[in-house]
């Protein structure tokens, strides 16, 4: 066998070693593909692709689930899915402890969020999602659900009342209970015609992620700008994928994640800051409640409130008070 041969040979057998070594992983989300959500989860993908050669395969919808958002955790966890984006109320029939994030009103602000997501609390969350068999990699946002419908400015809690509400997850039926609505809680892929058909009055969600690239905005006429809940995304891994890795490849598909996701963040939070206007342009009528209402609203959720609180538990909520309001 000659040099020329040898090298040969040499160059096919280096080229299909590296193909081996790349694999193809299968990640599920809530959304469809227009939303930050998905970009998030394209960005992990490219960021990934450089540091090692990995691909990632995005089913937008919960396709892998059967359209199911709540089940995607689960299949996660079991190793069904490798790889699933999804928000903290979507796990909460896997990890009622997740609902602390969206607790009525605990948060102010961004800042209270990132303090909770960065801090004590965020770690306590992802040990509760590790017992579960999944490793959560890093936060993203949904971000402040505000509410839409087809009816009345909502102006008062009183201008909940009759209302059919979708809504994402039992602790949301809790607190349109609260307000006199009538919650359908039903998945985001079967929402807009719902609201289309007037299945639904209204739903709720955030701005920037949901609202406008899901162009809510063309099937609801009114939205209040209520803050009355937040919602954090996060990617996460089946723990059993998450140990077959080596340290060195644990640790770039951890900076992979938390690079897409602080993209993810901030085009979402972006959209919002820009939101409201462009939701004006689209013929939405918006109103901004002021202080007196939005204690209103807090005052008339309380109850939801303590109920999910007890249910979380009182040592994490005390722990998410405390480095939420830290910040003020």
């Amino acid at each position: 066998m000659n040099k020329m041969t040898l090298f040969a040979t040499a160059t096919v057998a280096t080229i299909a070693a590296a193909t081996a070594q790349a694999d193809t992983y299968r990640l599920s989300h809530n959304t469809g593909d227009t939303t930050t959500w998905h970009k998030g989860a394209e960005k992990f993908n490219e960021l990934l692709q450089e540091a090692t050669g990995d691909d990632v395969r995005i089913f937008p919808n919960a396709q892998l689930s059967g359209g199911d958002q709540m089940k995607q955790a689960e299949m996660t966890g079991r190793g069904a899915i490798d790889m699933v984006l999804t928000s903290a109320i979507n796990v909460t029939p896997l990890a009622p402890e997740m609902a602390v994030f969206s607790l009525p009103y605990l948060y102010a602000d961004y800042d209270a969020v990132d303090a909770t997501t960065a801090g004590a609390a965020g770690d306590r969350m992802e040990e509760i999602m590790a017992g579960h068999g999944i490793k959560v990699l890093a936060w993203g946002e949904n971000g402040f659900r505000e509410v839409t419908n087809n009816v009345r400015p909502i102006t008062s809690p009183e201008d909940m009342k009759g209302l059919k509400m979708r809504v994402a997850g039992p602790m949301y039926i809790d607190v349109m209970n609260e307000l006199g609505a009538n919650p359908q809680q039903m998945q985001w892929s079967e929402t807009f015609p719902a609201l289309q058909q007037g299945v639904v009055d209204g739903q709720e969600n955030p701005i920037g992620a949901v609202i406008i690239p899901q162009r809510v905005y063309e099937v609801q006429k009114y939205i209040t700008t209520w803050h009355y809940s937040y919602d954090p995304i996060f990617l996460g891994v089946s723990e059993e994928l998450w140990e077959s890795w080596d340290e060195d490849t644990q640790a770039k598909v951890t900076a992979a994640a938390e690079e897409a996701m602080e993209y993810q963040k901030q085009i979402s939070r972006d959209g919002t800051a820009s939101g409201i206007a462009y939701l004006k342009e689209q013929g939405m009528e918006v109103y901004e409640p002021s202080a007196e209402e939005l204690a209103a609203f807090r005052d008339a959720t309380q109850p939801a409130f303590d109920k999910w609180a007890a249910q979380v538990g009182a040592d994490i909520v005390e722990l998410f008070q405390a480095e939420a309001t830290a910040t003020n």
